[in-house]
């Protein structure tokens, strides 16, 4: 297996506990990237970044503020695979836009992403986060569809090979 790191942010907790499964189903330690510098991703391979979707398309507070670190970032030859929290029946219109700011980031810092999601089973008129017919990433709603959470992530890892 690669050398993975996962890292997250979180203002309510569902993000911090979907990369807890991660992380527990890998046999990890999954971080919060409150207050980490860019560098911490150099020991790494493939990276696993987690983020809600605030407000209406905001990124959530610890990814804004860690995003000066991303810009200075050197993510050259490493996979970033990404998952990604919203509601998607009271936010239909911007469900999962963090994850797709934070696809945006990560590719202009050189990294390559892996791991995209389909979109069938999901109700929402736009995101960010849709490209090609699929998300960039894991898309999960700890709102209105808990009891998928696990599923989607058991068959998410299988399919990054982990």
């Amino acid at each position: 297996m690669a050398n993975v790191g996962i890292f997250f942010g979180s203002d309510t907790g569902n993000t911090e506990k979907v990369a807890m499964m991660i992380a527990s189903r890998l046999g990890l330690e999954a971080q919060d990237i409150a207050g980490l510098s860019h560098d911490i991703f150099d020991a790494y391979d493939l990276l696993i970044l987690g983020t809600p979707t605030a407000n209406y398309g905001e990124m959530q507070p610890d990814w804004d503020y860690f995003v000066p670190e991303l810009e200075e970032a050197d993510l050259t030859g490493k996979k970033v695979a990404l998952f990604g929290l919203g509601d998607q029946i009271d936010y239909p219109d911007s469900y999962l836009d963090a994850m797709g700011d934070l696809a945006d980031l990560v590719m202009q810092a050189g990294g390559e992403l892996i791991g995209q999601w389909p979109a069938e089973g999901y109700q929402f008129n736009d995101s960010r986060a849709f490209r090609d017919g699929r998300f960039i990433g894991l898309a999960l709603d700890e709102d209105r569809q808990p009891e998928l959470t696990e599923d989607r992530v058991a068959t998410w890892l299988a399919s990054l090979g982990l």
